[in-house]
Order: C-alpha cells, then sequence, then structure tokens
C-alpha cells in the first residue's frame, strides 16, 4: 500500500512516553501521517519489577497490556478516515538465569494480536549483573566500571561493545519480529564516555557480522532519529557506515522517530530521508505492506 508519511515507533503514557495514545493520534494527524503504529516497550512475558532496584519502571506494566490493546484498537475505530493506526510491542531481548528470558517472537506476543513487533537490546547481561546501554551517561559509566574494568583499572568498551551486537544477534537468531530497533543504540552514550573508537577495525567487523545476521532474518532496519529528537547525538541509528553495509546486502528500512512526545512525532524526518536517499535507498518499508517512496 502507497503511504506518504508513517511513523511505527511510538511510545506513550502506557509506558515511558509523556503524551495519551490519542494525543499522539491528533498530532500524527494534524502532521500529515496517514499510518501510526504504537510500540509500548514490553518485556513479555517478564514483570518489569525486576529491575526496579536499579532504574524506574520504563516497560509497560504486565497488568496495563489489555488496556493498552483496547485502547489502541478504539482509536483505530475512531479515526479509521483520518488515519491507519497499527498496534505494536518495542519487544526486549533479555536471557538471565536469574530473572528469566523474554524474546521477541510473534509466538510469545501472539496473544495480544498485535500486528507487528520491533525488536530491541536495551540490556547488556554479564555474569555480574546487567545494565540498560542507553542510560543517563554518569550511570552506564559506573555500570562500565562495574562490569568491565580490566584488573589495571581501565574500561574495557571493547568487550562491552561486543557483548552488545552479540546479544543482538542472539535476539535475530531466536526472535521473530518485524523491525529491528536502533540496532547500534550502543554508541549513545560514547560521546561523553569516549569508552570504544568506532573507526577501529574490530567495532567494524562487529557491524558487518550484525548486519549479515539482520539480513538473514529478513527483517526490516529502522532510521532511528530519536536521538537527534531528543537532542542527545547528532547521528541516526545506524550510522551511515552500518547503514551503507544494510543497503549492500539488499535490508530493507524504514523511518521511525521513537517518539516519546507529540513534539518528535516527526523529528528528523527529512534529515533520514535524505541520508537513505544518499546510501541508495528508493522506498522505505513498513508492516502492513506500507510503502514510502523517497
Amino acid at each position: 500500500m502507497s503511504a506518504r508519511k508513517c511513523n511505527f515507533h511510538t511510545h506513550t503514557k502506557f509506558c515511558d512516553g509523556k503524551n495519551t495514545a490519542e494525543e499522539m493520534v491528533l498530532s500524527a494527524i494534524e502532521k500529515g501521517f496517514d499510518v501510526l503504529g504504537f510500540s509500548s516497550h514490553c518485556l513479555h512475558p517478564l514483570n518489569p519489577e525486576f529491575y526496579k532496584p536499579f532504574d524506574k519502571i520504563w516497560h509497560i506494566p504486565a497488568e496495563n497490556i489489555k488496556n493498552y490493546t483496547e485502547e489502541v484498537h478504539r482509536l483505530k475505530e475512531k479515526y479509521a478516515d483520518k488515519i491507519k493506526i497499527y498496534l505494536g510491542f518495542e519487544a526486549d531481548y533479555f536471557e538471565s538465569d536469574i530473572y528469566g528470558t523474554a524474546i521477541p517472537s510473534k509466538s510469545n506476543y501472539q496473544v495480544f494480536s498485535p500486528d507487528y513487533l520491533i525488536g530491541a537490546v536495551h540490556f547488556i547481561n554479564t555474569d555480574k549483573g546487567f545494565f540498560t546501554v542507553d542510560h543517563k551517561p554518569e550511570i552506564v559509566k559506573e555500570n562500565l566500571i562495574r562490569f568491565y574494568s580490566k584488573p589495571n583499572g581501565e574500561i574495557d568498551g571493547r568487550a562491552a561493545v561486543c557483548d552488545y551486537f552479540s546479544a543482538e544477534r542472539e535476539m535475530l537468531k531466536k526472535g521473530d519480529f518485524d523491525i529491528i530497533a536502533h540496532c547500534d543504540l550502543i554508541k549513545l552514550r560514547n560521546g561523553p564516555l569516549n569508552f570504544f573508537n568506532p573507526e577501529e577495525s574490530w567495532y567494524k567487523e562487529e557491524l558487518k557480522a550484525t548486519a549479515k545476521e539482520i539480513a538473514r532474518a529478513g527483517v526490516i532496519t529502522e532510521i532511528n532519529t530519536g536521538a537527534i529528537g531528543r537532542g542527545i547525538m547528532d547521528d541516526t541509528y545506524p550510522s551511515q557506515y552500518l547503514l551503507e553495509l544494510l543497503f549492500e546486502l539488499g535490508v530493507p528500512v524504514c523511518i521511525n522517530s521513537d517518539a516519546h512526545t507529540t513534539a518528535m512525532l516527526d523529528g528528523a524526518f527529512d534529515r533520514a530521508a535524505a541520508q537513505a536517499k544518499k546510501t541508495g535507498y528508493t522506498e522505505l518499508v513498513y508492516p502492513g505492506n506500507n510503502i514510502v517512496q523517497l
């Protein structure tokens, strides 16, 4: 189906967004979207309460999932003549002998009848514990020191990065989803912390291995503008280098804002579109066979 403007990565007050789902719909209509997908953070079947000692709860609580799905269905019907709405989840990948396992797969989520799934890695798991890679810089630094300190006291940034991409490739092997979220998220706090050099050969090899796994899995890669929209980083996920690898492998892409507010719904879309065109892409591909020509 031909479309003009789509966003399939949208958060609301059901998880860590700042606006209601209906406010997001009304803003999307005003901004000229003809397709909007909702994607609440979810750790199903795990209860996110397990990480409360380390962080605030930013996944949708298990007891609220039913309310979330019902609200999205209500909005689908109410605004059917103005915008096409999709029900989705940003499903986190998490595997732990202590806390359990969450795999972003359609079989795991079929109880909620979603229209699509986004697979995401936010956590790095180690033998000593876990942490979120996109936390505040001081928290990420604290955890890098805690989990990745060498005997001489230096941070082994390479090991942390490799663990991140290893988890992402495991998710791609074990999961079953439509879009991979912010596929090089690990770089978000590298600006202030400088714990790895993205120009080194080992890092590029990690990107090459991950790009190949993305291609094998047959998922769409989002060009995520969320960090630009929030003023955290002046770059998209993926980087230009990784996007070129994905293009060479024939991986389809879409543009998503990872919006947590109405103001961010189409943040940096023009920049992302220009980046995609520069790389060689002529169209954006979204679930539901929604195609946007560039």
